[in-house]
């Protein structure tokens, strides 16, 4: 049996206020050819589709013209697609009578049944193979809050109650499926959260924080499990250097932090109750990101990177992004509109202008502050130890004159 393994589309995302249909579009179009180039039996989407709990029409659109292509093309195809702690769980799944007539079945949360116990059925799916009959389980389970993990008091350990319920639902969850598997039968796991030692894409992913906590231990994988189908973390990794704890990572780079990142698809073949290969897919970036320079210089320096950036002609859709890094000295009022005469009729897209200083070795807090001393500082000496944290030398006249003006309030003298 073959299956892919992806997760973190968001689709309906912008970069720096750019929309990037285009780009998403380019994947699912890659991932349907994908699908059948490697005759895929089973296709696991590990959360956060969309990039708000609120998505466009636009967005919406994409993802169900998708699951109706692969499901044309690939009539065997097992779609499984769990909610991520961006999606809305009522929104994913108010289609899933529709979705599931066509064979993709949606878990946006976890169900509970009338006594209040929590519906184990629902999170315990059968894969079949092109002959129909059951091959694999899966455990689809969703981003888990507090409320749909089960109500652990306290623990003998002292482990977090919530930690402990995640782990006690994936058990009871496991003990079903090997209730119901037959021999030769694989049992496979998916989830949306952060293991422990994961490692974060910067400035592209919402923390997940609950009740202070929010990293899981590998453990709580059973062995039973061969492999699990991870979606939260943006960067493709394995957990705990296990080969079979994996996540898959987003499809196209989220912010410049990924600009040298090559984004992945994962192939699982799995040979009766085993993993046989894990196989890295490479998705063809459809926009390039690009950082000039390549570390924040001087303004002059990179006025002159700037003007001598030769990119080819390119529809708009498909013009690069460009965040350009400027180290300062001093603020530069004027700085955007120079940036924008460098690179005046050259095809990019100016999405980000990052400036940062030589030297930021003050701080605001260098010293710790009582609440009283905290309640003695002025606006002004705010603005003071802020300019020095960021350009390392004391802010002149004309800024603090300005300052004192913005301060101003009406009918004040």
């Amino acid at each position: 049996m073959r299956l892919l393994h992806t997760s973190d589309w968001h689709l309906g995302q912008s970069l720096h206020n750019f929309e990037r249909s285009y780009e998403h579009q380019r994947f699912l179009d890659w991932l349907l050819d994908t699908l059948v180039q490697e005759q895929a039996d089973a296709l696991l989407i590990a959360g956060d589709i969309f990039d708000n709990a609120n998505p466009s029409a636009a967005s919406q659109k994409q993802l169900y013209r998708f699951l109706q292509q692969a499901k044309e093309r690939l009539p065997h195809l097992n779609l499984v697609v769990i909610a991520g702690n961006h999606d809305s769980p009522g929104r994913l799944e108010a289609p899933g009578p529709l979705l599931e007539a066509h064979g993709t079945r949606v878990i946006g949360s976890v169900q509970r049944t009338a006594d209040g116990e929590i519906d184990l059925e629902q999170l315990v799916l059968p894969l079949t193979g092109r002959s129909g009959a059951v091959e694999a389980w899966c455990l689809a389970v969703p981003f888990l809050r507090p409320g749909d993990v089960p109500r652990i008091a306290e623990t003998e350990d002292g482990a977090d109650p919530y930690l402990a319920g995640i782990a006690l639902l994936y058990r009871q969850a496991l003990e079903l499926a090997l209730s119901k598997r037959a021999d030769g039968q694989a049992i496979l796991a998916m989830g949306h959260c952060h293991m422990v030692d994961g490692q974060m894409s910067n400035d592209s992913e919402r923390r997940i924080v609950i009740g202070g906590t929010e990293m899981l231990p590998a453990g709580i994988f059973d062995p039973a499990i061969v492999y699990a189908a991870l979606g939260h973390l943006h960067l493709a990794q394995r957990v705990g250097k296990q080969e079979h704890i994996r996540y898959c990572g987003s499809p196209i780079p989220l912010s410049f932090a990924e600009v040298g990142y090559q984004h992945q698809v994962l192939r699982i073949d799995i040979d009766g109750a085993a993993v046989r290969e894990i196989v890295t897919l490479p998705v063809p970036r459809a926009v390039e990101l690009l950082r000039v320079p390549a570390k924040p210089a001087p303004l002059a320096q990179v006025l002159e990177e700037l003007a001598a950036l030769d990119v080819a002609p390119m529809e708009p859709e498909q013009q690069p992004f460009l965040e350009v890094r400027v180290l300062l000295d001093a603020p530069e009022p004027g700085l955007r509109t120079r940036v924008e005469a460098a690179l005046d009729g050259k095809p990019v897209r100016l999405a980000k202008i990052e400036t940062s200083s030589a030297a930021r070795s003050a701080s605001i807090d260098d010293d710790v502050m009582t609440l009283d001393q905290l309640e003695q500082l002025k606006p002004d000496d705010i603005f003071r130890q802020l300019y020095r944290q960021r350009f390392d030398n004391d802010a002149p006249p004309d800024q603090l004159s300005a300052f004192a003006e913005l301060m101003l309030t009406p009918g004040q003298p």
